[in-house]
């Protein structure tokens, strides 16, 4: 691999409920239960990059990354604003480890985020091309929106996966 494989340190870092939408390398770390949502369009090498918190935004506008719903459709207006086809856009999923032991009855927030991803992105006709989901472990990703759109998992035990 080239030297300059893992720069995440010349990305933009995105923190819990953050978006953003640009050609720059961008990344988020720590992901547990939340779930990193990267919207493609290689034919322009423009991307879109969420930190996915909870499901379902429940009709709260304040921080529209923190909510699948919302931080799905913003990423989605945002890029078609700089000249994207909604039909040119593909995704990418990692994230929403259950980190605790839950009981029959608990809530697993990490799949939660998932199913809403999922929903969302097939709502809005946007095809899933890969995906790196659940499982006990957290996760960081980073992006490169050029060309194809290189991405790189790092996962909390070490081990590291290029989709």
């Amino acid at each position: 691999m080239e030297n300059n494989f893992f720069s995440e340190v010349k990305a933009v870092i995105l923190g819990l409920g953050e978006l953003r939408v640009g050609t720059c390398p961008m990344g988020t770390i720590g992901l547990g239960s939340c779930v990193a949502l990267i919207l493609h369009d290689q034919r322009r090498s423009l991307g879109g990059l969420a930190h996915i918190m909870l499901p379902e935004s429940r009709g709260s506008v304040d921080r529209p990354g923190k909510f699948a719903d919302t931080a799905a459709s913003t990423l989605l207006a945002e890029m078609e604003m700089c000249g994207s086809s909604k039909f040119a856009i593909v995704a990418t999923i990692v994230g929403g480890a259950s980190m605790f032991e839950f009981s029959a009855n608990s809530l697993n927030i990490g799949e939660r985020n998932i199913v809403a991803v999922r929903d969302v992105l097939r709502d809005q006709g946007i095809r899933i091309v890969h995906e790196e989901t659940g499982g006990r472990i957290g996760r960081s990703v980073y992006y490169w929106p050029e060309g194809k759109g290189r991405i790189v998992v790092k996962r909390a035990d070490g081990t590291c996966a290029r989709l």
